[in-house]
């Protein structure tokens, strides 16, 4: 291989390793300095999208049911079944009988409390034990506030919009 054909190679591949740092970099805000190397664009990418918890916290339980739950809405083939189990798992046995009361009598999701799924949720701690705030928004619309109590084993036992 020529220098000439070497050269041109390294220049492509520079050229396109800088687009796609811009690409990444550019839309997550980060300044001309962030922007200056890869690994600095990769690791502001990485920290901006970091989730972190612990599985005996009640609002770490919460945003886990709440982001698998609308992940399994969104799934038109497994959705239903999936939003099932996981309901099982997460909601004590006298929190379901009340989500279906709840939805016998709004004729939507009573997890949700909607018909539709959220396009982004917000879960955070009230300051009260065994209690958690959650926030879910549908674009432009106002977004749905809801409360979440929960027994000492981190499962749900009550949910009521705000």
């Amino acid at each position: 291989m020529s220098t000439n054909t070497t050269a041109r190679k390294t220049v492509r591949r520079t050229v396109l390793i800088a687009g796609l740092v811009a690409a990444v970099a550019l839309p997550l805000g980060l300044t001309a300095s962030a922007q200056a190397t890869p690994v600095r664009a990769a690791k502001a990418a990485a920290a901006q999208g970091t989730v972190t918890g612990t599985a005996s916290d009640n609002v770490t339980q919460v945003a886990d049911f709440y982001g698998a739950y609308i992940d399994a809405k969104s799934d038109p083939e497994a959705g239903g079944r999936l939003a099932t189990e996981l309901r099982k798992f997460y909601v004590t046995a006298d929190g379901l009988r009340e989500v279906e009361k709840w939805e016998t009598a709004n004729l939507a999701d009573g997890v949700l409390h909607a018909q539709n799924v959220p396009a982004q949720w917000t879960v955070k701690g009230t300051g009260t034990a065994g209690r958690v705030a959650v926030t879910l928004t549908w674009g432009q619309s106002d977004p749905t506030q809801l409360v979440v109590d929960l027994d000492r084993n981190h499962k749900i036992t009550h949910i009521a919009g705000k």
